[in-house]
């Protein structure tokens, strides 16, 4: 194969990836019944004007499966992080005791599992169409490759190879989605 297709591909690859990589990440923030100090990834601290992660302002900790504790590095950030969990809209009611802000994690309803696994499959579509898009941007490369004179035989390999790629890695997304689903179904 010619470098010019051996770059696409890897390129294709390397955009794929990404959408495995992504998806993965935003499954951590899918909550699955046990406490986890990224169930607050999503939350962001007014800090002195900047919104600031909520993890640069305070420690986190999990002492048991359903409670998370916050040990503010400034104790007047107190308000703040608990204003901005509030904000966050994430589920949780914090409590603040002067020095801590404590989260109990409520047990999951089934309803709430239900939503959480629908939540999972929509960001496994959005990971699908992702690679779908690296797909289609790969093969519109070929063609121009094919047409500037490159065989059709090497062009009609490298979409073979696509093909399989895009193939391969949906089935990884299938089966991260089955995953997910079975931690957020299991009570």
């Amino acid at each position: 194969m010619t470098e010019e297709i051996e770059f696409i591909l890897d390129s294709t690859e390397e955009s794929m990836i990404g959408s495995i990589a992504h998806l993965e990440k935003e499954f951590l923030n899918i909550r699955a019944g046990k406490a986890s100090p990224a169930m607050l990834g999503s939350v962001f601290v007014d800090y002195y004007g900047s919104a600031t992660p909520l993890s640069q302002v305070a420690k986190l900790s999990v002492p048991d499966a359903r409670t998370i504790t916050l040990q503010p590095f400034e104790r007047n950030m107190l308000h703040a992080i608990e204003k901005a969990i509030m904000v966050a809209n994430i589920g949780f009611n914090p409590m603040n005791n002067g020095d801590l802000i404590i989260i109990s994690v409520p047990p999951l309803t089934e309803e709430r599992r239900r939503d959480l696994g629908k939540q999972a499959k929509v960001e496994a579509e959005d990971a699908k169409v992702g690679i779908r898009n690296a797909r289609k941007d790969a093969n519109t490369e070929i063609k121009k490759l094919e047409k500037d004179g490159t065989s059709e035989d090497i062009c009609k390999s490298a979409e073979d190879e696509v093909q399989n790629l895009t193939n391969s890695y949906i089935r990884k997304v299938d089966e991260l989605l089955v995953s997910k689903d079975a931690e957020i179904m299991k009570v």
